[in-house]
C-alpha cells in the first residue's frame, strides 16, 4: 500500500539528527506541540491533519531514556487516535537492549517489556540501528528493520587508512561477527579479546587472541558506555605491540567517567555515529569524531514509504 502523504514528527531526544534527517529527505518536520506541564507530565498535540498518512516518529532512547520512551508512546498514541495510515517508530538507539535475557534470578527482561509497550501503543513498524542483540527483533510482533551503521564506519576507515597494516579487534566474544564483517571490508586481520564481565559496566580483560604487534588496531563495538572496557583494551593492545589504536562504535552512550577515560587513554581517535547526541563537553574532545546516520535513516524511510527493499542498505 502506497500512502499519499509522508510526515515525520520528532521527539526531544536528538533534535540535531532529526533536523538532518528532514533536510536529507527534503521534508519539513511535522508541526506539533511537545512540552511538559509544571508537574513534569508530557503535553503533546499534532497540529496538522495526518489522516491516512504514513507517519514516522523519530525518537532515540538516550538520556533521559525513561522520559524519551514515554514521549514516543504518547506521540504514537496521538497518531493512532488521529487515524494515521501507518505509524513507524524511528529509534536510532534502542535503550534497555542490554537487558535482553534472564541471566540471573529475579531480574526483568526489560528490552522485551519496551517492545511490548511500543507495540501496544499503536505502532505498526520499528526502524532502528544496530540492536545490541539482534535477537531482540523477535520480541516484536510487528515488522522491525535493524539497520547497520557498519557501512558508514567502514567507508570512513577506508579513507583514513586505505593501505595500512590493520587488525580489527572485537572487545568480546559477542562482537566477533561484527568485527569479522568490518575486517573483511577493510581486508584486515582479526583479533578477539577474552573478557569476563562480573557486573554491569565492570569487566576483566584476560587475553588477546590474534596478532596485533606492529599493526594499527581498530576496536569495533556497538556501544561505548563508561569506556572502561575500551580504555583497558587500548592499553592491552599497546602493551602487545600495536602501533596505534583507533575505535569505532555506533552508539556513544558515554556515561559516568567515559570522557575522562578516553582523554587519558592512548587511543588515537574514537569514531562514533550521531544516534545519541553528545554533550557540549564531549563535542570539544578532539579524540571523538561523529559521523551522521541521516542518509542511512533517510534511505530506509524512503524505502519503507515506497514499499521497496531495505536490504540494499546492508553490507
Amino acid at each position: 500500500m502506497l500512502f499519499e502523504k509522508i510526515k515525520i514528527f520528532a521527539g526531544s531526544s536528538n533534535p540535531e539528527l532529526a533536523e538532518k534527517l528532514a533536510e536529507y529527505l527534503e521534508l519539513p518536520l511535522g508541526n506539533q506541540i511537545l512540552k511538559t506541564f509544571s508537574d513534569g507530565e508530557i503535553r503533546y498535540q499534532m497540529l496538522e491533519n495526518i489522516r491516512g498518512a504514513d507517519i514516522f516518529i523519530f525518537q532515540s532512547f538516550s538520556n533521559d531514556v525513561n522520559f524519551h520512551i514515554m514521549e514516543l508512546l504518547i506521540m504514537g498514541d496521538a497518531a493512532r487516535r488521529a487515524s494515521a495510515g501507518r505509524i513507524t517508530a524511528v529509534i536510532p538507539y534502542y535503550g534497555y537492549a542490554r537487558q535482553d535475557r534472564k541471566d540471573r534470578p529475579r531480574v526483568p527482561i526489560s528490552s522485551r517489556l519496551v517492545a511490548d509497550i511500543i507495540t501496544a501503543s499503536g505502532f505498526n513498524r520499528v526502524l532502528t540501528i544496530d540492536l545490541h542483540a539482534p535477537q531482540i527483533q523477535g520480541f516484536f510482533n510487528i515488522p522491525l528493520d535493524n539497520l547497520m551503521a557498519l557501512p558508514i564506519l567502514v567507508e570512513h576507515f577506508k579513507k583514513m587508512m586505505p593501505d595500512e597494516n590493520v587488525v580489527v579487534v572485537s572487545p568480546d566474544a559477542g562482537g566477533v561477527e561484527r568485527a569479522r564483517m568490518f575486517a573483511e571490508e577493510l581486508n584486515a586481520y582479526l583479533a578477539i579479546v577474552d573478557k569476563r564481565r562480573y557486573e554491569p559496566n565492570k569487566a576483566e580483560l584476560r587475553h588477546i587472541i590474534g596478532k596485533v604487534k606492529d599493526k594499527i588496531a581498530v576496536i569495533v563495538d556497538d556501544i561505548v558506555d563508561t569506556a572502561g572496557t575500551l580504555s583497558n583494551t587500548v592499553e592491552a593492545l599497546i602493551r602487545k605491540g600495536a602501533v596505534k589504536v583507533y575505535a569505532a562504535a555506533t552508539h556513544a552512550v558515554l556515561s559516568g567517567p567515559a570522557l575522562e577515560r578516553i582523554r587519558n587513554s592512548s587511543l588515537e581517535k574514537l569514531i562514533v555515529t550521531d544516534t545519541i547526541p553528545l554533550s557540549e563537553e564531549t563535542k570539544k574532545c578532539k579524540k571523538i569524531e561523529v559521523l551522521s546516520t541521516a542518509p542511512l535513516l533517510g534511505e530506509a524511510i524512503r524505502s519503507i514509504h515506497e514499499e521497496t527493499s531495505v536490504s540494499r542498505l546492508f553490507l
